[in-house]
């Protein structure tokens, strides 16, 4: 397919998920918001469990919420539930053209694992269907009795998963499978478990029968499982634009210094929405911060090679022209590229010099460029650029 089309295509796409995105996490503050914000008073109707009163855009909205059946229920009500389903649809086409249609650049570095693009394709999806059959598997199984216990088995599985990802993609391919694997599960929670359960509870009471209540504490598991898992997902989305998150062999691990300190962060926020005193749960803030410095010291480059001899600009030069020029120019000679990524082009040494900062973060201090080392690039090479950079 043509490069500019597939740009495009990847544009609407990105918006798409970015849109659908924004309006799935948006409710998924506002009810655990609403929850917390419902207060009891008198004469409120029989079942109901709290109303809230709210103001917003000039108008005022009376909420209340029933734990069991209302007295009648209408045929009408409003579903929250495409938010999810499009954010995993419009998730799923970037990862096809991104990285499914350009996985030799993208998703494949022979420096980890050498593999056809068809073969990384079929891992991808492979991964995401097993990554939840396992997780459902563990909701179902006796470990849905002890919540603490199950959350950290799910913790172990989304941690494996970056363990065995880091193992067979590039470090950007990696990470944002982890991305495409939490969101894979927490869609699914809502299409295969949350929405039909409340479907059943619905229709019993349309029926005026009683509602079997595993219903309700399989789909309060998952949605718990939804909130805490948001924060977390968000990060692990936009890590390709970071190559300190995604260009270094300890990735997987910082994955979970992400999710660990993510998760602690919505507690935080949900907590503070419950009312709780800063006391109650200011152990979260420590927590916090320990994942933020163990992220940050994880993150450090290595310098695994060093270079003692002197480097000219015409040394420098050759380098990048050598191996980021075919990218990087006003007509790539890449026949994957269309044009230069970030409209950045390195054919000069006035060009090398304008983004010396980002060569430096992406060649020198990390592996991310080039993409995959589709040209090769030298451990020596790196070297002998950081040394030219830290003499301008």
């Amino acid at each position: 397919m043509d490069p500019f089309i597939v740009e495009w295509l990847n544009l609407l796409a990105r918006w798409g998920h970015m849109i659908a995105g924004i309006a799935w996490i948006g409710t998924s503050f506002y009810f655990v918001a609403l929850d917390f914000s419902l207060r009891k008073v008198s004469g409120m109707p029989a079942g109901v469990a709290g109303e809230a009163w709210e103001v917003h855009g000039g108008g005022f909205y009376h909420v209340q919420k029933y734990l069991f059946a209302p007295a009648k229920l209408p045929e009408h009500l409003i579903w929250f539930k495409w938010e999810a389903y499009l954010t995993w649809v419009t998730g799923f086409i970037l990862l096809i053209l991104q990285y499914y249609i350009n996985a030799d650049l993208y998703l494949i570095d022979p420096a980890v694992f050498s593999m056809v693009p068809w073969q990384a394709v079929a891992v991808s999806i492979a991964s995401l269907v097993v990554g939840w059959i396992v997780y459902d598997g563990l909701c179902r199984s006796p470990l849905v009795q002890r919540p603490g216990v199950l959350a950290l088995g799910v913790f172990a599985l989304i941690l494996f998963a970056a363990f065995g990802y880091s193992q067979v993609f590039s470090g950007r391919g990696a990470f944002i499978h982890v991305g495409a694997f939490i969101g894979t599960l927490m869609a699914a929670n809502v299409f295969l478990a949350i929405i039909p359960n409340q479907r059943k509870i619905t229709a019993a009471l349309l029926a005026g029968e009683a509602p079997d209540p595993r219903f309700g504490v399989t789909g309060k598991q998952r949605s718990l499982h939804n909130t805490y898992l948001t924060l977390p997902v968000l990060l692990m989305m936009t890590s390709n634009h970071y190559p300190m998150r995604t260009g270094h062999p300890q990735a997987w691990a910082l994955v979970g210094l992400i999710v660990v300190g993510g998760a602690a962060l919505r507690h935080f926020l949900v907590r503070v929405e419950v009312g709780d005193e800063i006391s109650e749960i200011a152990w979260t803030v420590p927590l916090i911060g320990v994942a933020l410095v163990g992220a940050l010291v994880l993150t450090e480059p290595e310098k695994t090679v060093t270079y003692s001899g002197g480097v000219t600009d015409a040394d420098a030069l050759a380098i990048v022209q050598t191996r980021c020029s075919s990218c990087h120019a006003k007509a790539p000679t890449d026949t994957t590229i269309r044009a230069a990524p970030k409209g950045v082009e390195l054919v000069t040494l006035e060009d090398m010099k304008r983004y010396r900062e980002r060569i430096e973060a992406q060649t020198v201090r990390t592996r991310v460029m080039p993409l995959a080392n589709k040209t090769g690039m030298l451990p020596e090479e790196r070297a002998k650029l950081g040394v030219w950079i830290a003499a301008q």
